[in-house]
């Protein structure tokens, strides 16, 4: 299957974090999307595995994306080396998508610094000949995506562009909910030790922010974006 849009994450439910909005704007404008969570999550203080894999299953379903994949690299241990890239090249060679996102590679996580690196190294190297892959037993051709950009998580830059999500911003909160063990949930509380995401005001710093980046580009909710290398734009778009 062929992607319009792939997005590389960390752990599940980074990607709806830092982009479910704008996931969500793609798939109702008729993209097909796709998500790779590099690691199952395992090391969180909350859930397991199996709950996080039914709970990324759940959120799947609500930002109706075409294509999920977990390639169950380690927790925690996500640094760039040539083994994780090579996994990554199949995935952008397999899934042959236009653009790809990744985390900022700058982040209170360091597995999300990690995965910056792999994924940015993967889209280039994935369009050279001489770098040879295989996936399930066929030898994969060259490919690399259109551009690539970086989404926000929990350190800020400054955007090279936000993309309106007012209209499926209930959409990118439901997804982020849809892991009730890692989120305060009102309507579902465990018994689990508290953590950095899981409090109250942690969603309410997501919505917080997701105002906040709206009200730069004179809507109610948005999501930053980086680009390192430049981005046309068609100025006629604002005399419409």
């Amino acid at each position: 299957m062929n992607l319009d849009v792939l997005v590389f994450a960390s752990h599940p439910d980074d990607a709806e974090l830092g982009m479910g909005g704008t996931i969500a704007k793609f798939v109702n404008s008729n993209f097909k999307v796709g998500i790779i969570d590099l690691t199952r999550g395992e090391m969180g203080t909350r859930g397991n595995e199996d709950i996080r894999k039914q709970e990324s299953e759940n959120a799947s379903k609500i930002l109706r994306v075409s294509a999920r994949e977990n390639l169950g690299l380690p927790d925690g241990k996500l640094k760039l080396n040539e083994d994780y890239v090579h996994v990554v090249i199949q995935q952008i060679r397999r899934f042959k998508p236009q653009l790809i996102f990744a985390p900022y590679f700058n982040d209170r996580h360091p597995d999300h610094i990690g995965t910056s690196r792999i994924v940015k190294e993967a889209f280039f190297f994935s369009g050279l000949t001489k770098i040879e892959t295989e996936f399930e037993g066929v030898k994969q051709h060259p490919f690399r995506p259109n551009k690539i950009f970086y989404y926000m998580q929990y350190y800020e830059f400054t955007p090279s562009f936000i993309c309106d999500i007012s209209d499926t911003f209930k959409t990118k909160m439901k997804s982020i909910k849809a892991f009730s063990t890692q989120f305060f949930n009102e309507e579902n509380k465990i018994d689990e030790p508290e953590t950095f995401i899981s409090q109250l005001n942690f969603i309410k710093f997501i919505e917080a922010r997701a105002k906040y980046f709206g009200f730069k580009i004179g809507k109610d909710y948005g999501e930053p974006f980086f680009s390192e290398e430049e981005i046309e734009l068609d100025l006629t778009s604002f005399l419409k």
